[in-house]
């Protein structure tokens, strides 16, 4: 796991942004702590910063050259199937100066080309570059594990795996009021845009070829997921299914746990986690796990069903039990490495597991991606039911009120329920797509206009929407293609997003069995009844691996990995609020309506807090970023 970055100037004008490169790779060292190096080449200067994981030694640095010397490669991720691929390779002629997956990645594109990305089991952001021609070849996984972000004007594109990195190389700085708008609506910034105008995502499953000397930049898309309609009759049985999930899931397991250096598991307590290391168990002795929770707060803390399975499993388990100052010492590392305002409050969380965890280990096996691939959100069962429910959830409608005015907090049990049944009410009777959309957004879209002083260009957000939605407004009656809106929208922007950034920052590599391509092919391939039903989420993820796993971890309520932050805002986070949100200083910033701020503010304090916090929570990242990288 690395941080790569890039600069090709198709100019003159540009060439002394190329000097810029040492600058921009220095910023991705949380990234790569283990190396840090800088090539130039006439009009291109690629730099990389190394976490070793497979082959430590000094051979495997990077940028990596090829015998002839004239292709040198960037990368960063892993690629669990090398070996397989070595072999293949190596009975073709070809010999290896290393023992690296990175070597290996760069003599399959030189002989198989741009289908060496669909021979690849793994998560990669690279960059190839052809001396000769001068041109560079740039490519990202298939689901966007790993990021590849890019500016391009007609003098130069640069790239990098962060936003950070590509400031080092001087790009403007414009805020981009459409993702704001979005941003405030979601607590992200969806694919491909970001927070910056003219800085994008190359999308998963594409690649992207640079000429340096036409500057002519085209885009391919590599892989779709294979998510077709509904088919009448269902392809295997539902044992066959559970069968064929077990022998892929614990291949994809399996192939993870491939590493030159010390290795565990992030162990939750929920479902995903728990199967990951139950299987990851079977192939390797005392397997590291580790597990964090909160002290004072029950409705936020599984750690007592993870020590059930790491006692199953005899793994060498680890629990980090918060309180409040534990996550104010940590707060301000967050905001500070975030170059993107990221509102998921469940990232600080990720970032002390993360922080604790390299303490012992370099790389850590994960369950994430498990619920966009297999219907195992909230928002999954309640489409399920407005689906079955049709007209009748019309008599929802008389009671909206009534359930406005119940007190509605994520903080408490019954308010988090009454919080639940606004929300489904409010988004029943909207079609499909609209419906989504709802339950996919913290704010309202017009709640969120109204905190902006200037209204937001409302033909470039329905655009964009439409990009987001589009599985849904072509299949509309395909749960199959609502889980693939997630897989677009969703998994990318916010939940991979949150993995990758706060495990970087503290140098620690996470892996994704549920996300190994085959497993992903071969769960949109099933009937959404495999995966969902009025009573079960994730249904064939908890019957196939229901043997493996204490009873207890089932018939329980899910719980998301958050941070109770309500109360956090009302006391502690409470002067940082007043200084940022302070409204003679959202006057002269000139993008927050102070009134509209200031009621959300006092939204906090009432008996129905509903998902303020949240929205709070938003400005404040916002706000923080804003200073960091603006004032």
């Amino acid at each position: 796991m690395c941080g790569i970055a890039g600069i090709v100037a198709f100019s003159e004008l540009a060439l002394p942004y190329l000097a810029c490169m040492e600058a921009a790779t220095q910023t991705l060292r949380r990234r790569g702590p283990d190396n840090q190096s800088v090539y130039r080449h006439h009009r291109v200067a690629l730099g990389h910063a190394r976490l070793s994981v497979i082959d430590t030694s000094a051979h495997a640095n990077q940028p990596l050259f090829d015998t002839s010397g004239q292709y040198a490669i960037i990368f960063n991720g892993e690629i669990f199937n090398y070996r397989q691929l070595k072999q293949q390779l190596a009975a073709e002629g070809v010999v290896f100066s290393t023992q690296s997956d990175t070597e290996v990645l760069l003599q399959g594109y030189l002989h198989w080309g741009t289908s060496v990305l669909n021979r690849l089991n793994g998560f990669f952001a690279f960059a190839v570059y052809h001396l000769p021609t001068q041109t560079l070849f740039l490519a990202r996984d298939r689901f966007g594990v790993k990021p590849l972000l890019y500016y391009a004007d007609r003098t130069r594109l640069v790239f990098a795996s962060e936003i950070k990195a590509l400031m080092a190389c001087q790009i403007p700085k414009k805020l981009d009021h459409n993702s704001l708008y979005i941003y405030l609506q979601l607590n992200y910034v969806p694919p491909p845009q970001t927070m910056l105008q003219d800085v994008q995502h190359l999308p998963p499953g594409c690649y992207m070829t640079v000429n340096v000397a036409t500057g002519v930049v085209k885009q391919e898309q590599y892989y779709q997921i294979p998510c077709l309609p509904q088919p009448e009759q269902t392809p295997v049985s539902y044992a066959a299914a559970q069968q064929q999930l077990r022998q892929l899931l614990d291949d994809a397991v399996q192939l993870r746990l491939i590493s030159d250096v010390p290795l565990g598991a992030f162990l939750s307590g929920g479902i995903d986690s728990s199967v990951i290391v139950a299987l990851a168990s079977e192939h390797t002795g005392h397997l590291n796990t580790f597990s964090i929770g909160f002290k004072d707060e029950p409705l936020f803390n599984e750690t007592g069903y993870a020590r059930l399975v790491a006692e199953k499993y005899q793994t060498n388990h680890t629990e980090f039990l918060l309180q409040t100052d534990d996550l104010l010492q940590h707060l301000t590392n967050v905001l500070n490495y975030l170059d993107e305002p990221f509102a998921d409050t469940s990232a600080l969380a990720v970032y002390i597991l993360s922080h604790y965890t390299r303490k012992q280990v370099t790389v850590a096996l994960s369950g994430d991606g498990a619920d966009e691939v297999f219907a195992g959100y909230r928002k999954h069962a309640a489409e399920l039911k407005a689906r079955s429910m049709a007209k009748a959830g019309k008599l929802l409608q008389p009671a909206l009120p009534l359930l406005q005015r119940l007190p509605q907090s994520r903080n408490t049990k019954w308010g988090n329920i009454f919080r639940q049944a606004n929300r489904f009410a409010e988004g029943v009777n909207l079609p499909p797509h609209e419906r989504y959309w709802r339950w996919a957004s913290i704010l309202p879209q017009q709640k969120a206009a109204q905190l902006l002083l200037h209204p937001p260009h409302h033909s470039a957000f329905i655009q964009r929407r439409q990009q987001w939605l589009q599985p849904l407004t072509t299949h509309t009656g395909s749960f199959n293609h609502l889980l693939l809106a997630d897989m677009q929208m969703v998994l990318p922007g916010d939940m991979l997003r949150k993995v990758d950034s706060m495990s970087m920052a503290n140098s620690l590599e996470v892996r994704n069995p549920f996300l190994d391509y085959r497993v992903v092919n071969f769960a949109f391939n099933l009937p959404h009844a495999y995966k969902i039903t009025p009573n079960m989420k994730k249904r064939i993820v908890q019957d196939a691996f229901k043997q493996l796993l204490p009873p207890q971890l089932y018939n329980r309520p899910k719980q998301g990995f958050e941070v109770p932050i309500l109360q956090w805002l009302k006391t502690d986070l409470k002067p940082m609020l007043n200084n940022l949100l302070e409204p003679a200083f959202l006057q002269e910033q000139g993008i927050f309506n102070p009134p509209e701020v200031q009621s959300l503010l006092q939204q906090l304090n009432t008996a129905n807090p509903a998902d303020s916090a949240a929205s709070v929570w938003a400005l404040l990242v916002f706000q923080y970023w804003w200073k960091r990288y603006f004032v």
